[in-house]
């Protein structure tokens, strides 16, 4: 018997989420631990959740993820993504709410570079007369 499974790949920054959704009672692992094990924040919890939220899905997908990368935040965020993403793979019929609520859009801000003679990208060493 063929197992069903749905794959969405987020990211945002520098983190990459790699997320599969398989049909079940709305447990979420990442990188082999709890959410609430490995996210420090209820907030980041709430961020990550949001896709169920709008689709009205809470609790009839496990969400198992391998994500890398960047900080708390930015990985939040990709796994956000990966699970909008994911979810789309599962029902066409979501993209119009998840597209209205934003979900869909990869964030494409990223650090800017330091440039050579500066302290980091655009701060320059302080000024001195003498």
């Amino acid at each position: 018997m063929a197992k069903v499974e749905y794959y969405g790949t987020g990211r945002r920054k520098t983190s990459v989420a790699r997320v599969r959704l398989v049909p079940g009672e709305g447990n979420v692992t990442v990188n082999g631990r709890d959410m609430r094990e490995y996210l420090p924040f209820e907030s980041l919890i709430l961020d990550l959740n949001q896709p169920f939220a709008v689709t009205e899905t809470e609790g009839n997908y496990d969400v198992k993820v391998n994500v890398n990368g960047g900080g708390f935040t930015g990985q939040a965020q990709a796994i956000r993504h990966g699970i909008a993403r994911a979810l789309l793979e599962a029902d066409p019929e979501y993209r119009g709410p998840l597209k209205r609520a934003g979900l869909l859009t990869r964030d494409p801000r990223m650090v800017e570079r330091k440039k050579p003679g500066l302290k980091k990208a655009r701060r320059a060493p302080q000024f001195s007369k003498r």
